[in-house]
């Protein structure tokens, strides 16, 4: 191997490390559908503390949903979908946690990772799971938060992690 591609790795290798140790941010799509979902109202700065919001335990039956989940977002945008393996450098990964009530109404999008050089992915993102709703019903699980992981090329095309082919290695 070339050692200017050694180092290249290892800066990369480095860098991807490092943001882990960065702190994580939620970013809500759109807080006033958000709100009103709550029964609450945008009026500025509140007394109120903020609600924490749980992510679902990633059980067996959770994790079948999300392959159910995912095959049905494939099934409603079969020409968004990315053919084949996924190129090196994607362009945007995009972590959605996607509420889910027991009939599989998306009741709200959230991020918890967006790339900084693609503000206009997540958004996107965000229309294409609402419109996809209702989801499958998730039956015995019930309400809970979907977690996937969304590979954008810049085609605008995707694929989710739960049901990627990979990356090429060139």
């Amino acid at each position: 191997m070339r050692p200017a591609l050694v180092l290249a790795a290892g800066a990369m290798a480095l860098s991807l490390g490092a943001c882990s140790l960065l702190p994580k941010e939620e970013k809500k799509v759109d807080r006033a559908t958000a709100a009103a979902a709550e029964g609450a109202r945008d009026d500025g700065p509140s007394d109120k503390v903020a609600n924490v919001r749980l992510i679902t335990a990633q059980t067996p039956a959770v994790k079948t949903y999300r392959k159910i989940g995912a095959a049905y977002i494939y099934k409603k945008y079969p020409k968004r979908i990315y053919k084949g393996k996924i190129p090196p450098l994607v362009y945007a990964v995009v972590v959605t946690e996607t509420d889910v009530d027991a009939d599989g109404n998306v009741t709200g999008v959230y991020f918890s990772r967006t790339p900084s050089h693609a503000p206009e992915v997540a958004p996107m993102i965000a229309e294409l799971i609402k419109a996809a709703s209702p989801l499958p019903p998730p039956g015995k699980i019930g309400p809970h938060t979907y977690v996937d992981t969304w590979l954008w090329d810049r085609s605008g095309q995707f694929q989710l992690d739960t049901l990627t082919l990979g990356q090429r290695s060139r």
